[in-house]
């Protein structure tokens, strides 16, 4: 017999040995040695109040044993000589896509514009430490997808777009910890990452499927609304029976050229505004209500904020614990700013994107005549002003929080963990007001949810610009393009995820749609 029951565990129990064990005997009123096993289904900390609770979803397995292998199977095919999907970039939807097609017996054949994930560190070190971005290998660009080095969260609102579940049962398939199964909040790590997507990248060659690094799409070859080949940057052509486009929110020169070629685009809205960054020890001390450091049960804090300013959210993004800010630019004379976290979230400082709703039909009067483009526009505009107040280099134009509020520029900063560095700024009048005034309320407003919040010990810094793609690629109810037979737009470079998790079960679903239509 197989029981699922909720049980509620305190710091002193959560030390003991087995507490889940005489918790879950107790509750269902049986002896212990009746159980033969106790599996966590779900594991989350309510700290709301000064005692912290550790909330559990058990499974009790009485007289029954535990089986040792997942519900989930993954069962891949040689696809060497089988029909060809193409695949343009190696990020989460890439990726998926092309496990789906040798799932379902299709051969995938992707093409990355960037580096694999041992050669990416090299150009990352260079951003960082010197500076220089490499336009096609960068934090965003290259295997895996602008999630390798930044984090490796898990957290996803898309229950109804496919089975989470299956893609963090790949995940663990592919090397994650079984952690993740099991956490509210899942996370992996940028430390942890990049093993993984390797042994993803293995999975693939070894049933057959091919993986072109460095390797640049420049145009597409349409005739009669039909997509019959991709030009690549080498000079070649391939031809194709059909292409999964998942280039991710960054891939501006996609987007351009598939406006130049009048193939249909539309603006979407999307999110700015700037990174802050506190202490951790004191996100810790207001979320855990201590007065010294974390009890060593506890991770690192974490936290998530909202408020409506002027009929637009201000909300938190990508909170990092015990993590750091990268540099996120895809292109000399941008700064864009990001965060990550490793596993261990052991970082002395937390950051969060702290972004404002932008309404593409409302917000953009003065970028109208870049059509859908206009977002993409105002992005790159707020970007190369990063740029410039931040001295014309990756380091980062940057204000002390209460200061930014008040509108006086920093005499002095914080310490930091993004590595290029931070110049002082005034980014209370560098932002416009649609962002810069709603954010000064934001963060007013923060200070009272999470009192300790606002204080001149924390950083913000700009520019928070790539939280989601400015532009939709528009899909059929089949998930091909509204106009082009062949071509399916996925991910978030298409408009249609919002991170690793979303990502994947979309280009599960491309895969699906395009082997369905062959």
């Amino acid at each position: 017999m197989i029981k699922e029951i909720q049980l509620r565990v305190n710091l002193i129990e959560e030390r003991q040995e087995n507490n889940l064990l005489y918790k879950a005997s107790t509750k269902l009123g049986i002896d212990k040695n009746e159980i033969s096993a106790v599996k966590v289904i779900r594991k989350s900390i309510d700290a709301r109040k000064k005692e912290i609770i550790f909330n559990y979803k058990v499974a009790v397995y009485i007289n029954e044993q535990l089986p040792e292998k997942s519900d989930y199977t993954f069962e891949y095919k040689d696809v060497s000589s089988a029909k060809e999907v193409h695949i343009i970039g190696f990020g989460p939807a890439g990726m998926y896509a092309a496990l789906r097609c040798i799932e379902l017996g299709y051969k995938p054949i992707i093409l990355e514009r960037g580096k694999n994930v041992q050669d990416r560190r090299r150009d990352l070190k260079a951003i960082n430490q010197d500076q220089i971005v490499n336009e096609d290998s960068n934090y965003c660009f290259g295997e895996g997808g602008a999630g390798t080095y930044s984090d490796g969260k898990l957290y996803t609102r898309s229950l109804k777009r496919g089975d989470v579940r299956r893609i963090f049962e790949n995940l663990v398939f592919h090397g994650a910890t079984e952690q993740i199964l099991v956490d509210a909040h899942p996370h992996i790590g940028t430390n942890k990452l990049p093993k993984i997507i390797q042994n993803i990248r293995e999975t693939i060659l070894n049933f057959g499927g091919e993986i072109h690094f460095e390797t640049k799409v420049i145009d597409f070859v349409v005739k009669n609304n039909k997509l019959q080949a991709i030009q690549l940057q080498n000079g070649t052509e391939m031809t194709v029976n059909a292409v999964i486009l998942a280039t991710g929110h960054s891939a501006r020169d996609v987007y351009e050229l598939l406006h130049k070629k009048n193939i249909a685009l539309k603006a979407k809205s999307f999110a700015m505004g700037v990174r802050v960054e506190h202490p951790q020890e004191i996100i810790d001390q207001i979320q855990y209500h201590c007065a010294n450091e974390r009890d060593e049960l506890l991770p690192a804090a974490a936290y998530s904020l909202v408020h409506q300013v002027k009929n637009r959210g201000v909300y938190s993004f990508c909170m990092c614990p015990g993590g750091f800010i990268v540099p996120a630019a895809t292109a000399n004379g941008e700064v864009v700013v990001n965060g990550m976290s490793p596993s261990r979230r052991n970082n002395k400082f937390a950051n969060s994107g702290i972004v404002v709703e932008l309404d593409i039909d409302k917000d953009f009067k003065k970028y109208e005549h870049f059509g859908a483009l206009k977002g993409l526009e105002f992005q790159k505009d707020l970007e190369k002003i990063s740029f410039l107040a931040g001295g014309r280099s990756q380091t980062a134009p940057a204000q002390r929080l209460v200061d930014f509020v008040d509108g006086k520029l920093s005499p002095e900063l914080n310490d930091t963990s993004y590595q290029p560095g931070l110049n002082s700024a005034p980014l209370h009048s560098l932002l416009p007001k649609i962002i810069g005034g709603r954010l000064r309320k934001g963060f007013a407003a923060f200070g009272q949810k999470m009192h300790g919040y606002y204080t001149n010990e924390a950083n913000i810094v700009g520019v928070e610009s790539r939280t989601s793609s400015p532009v939709n690629i528009p899909r059929k109810e089949n998930l091909e393009h509204t106009e082009i037979e062949g071509l399916f737009p996925c991910g978030e470079g298409g408009g249609y995820a919002g991170g690793i998790v979303s990502a994947a079960m979309d280009g599960e679903r491309c895969a699906e749609a395009v082997i369905l239509k062959l």
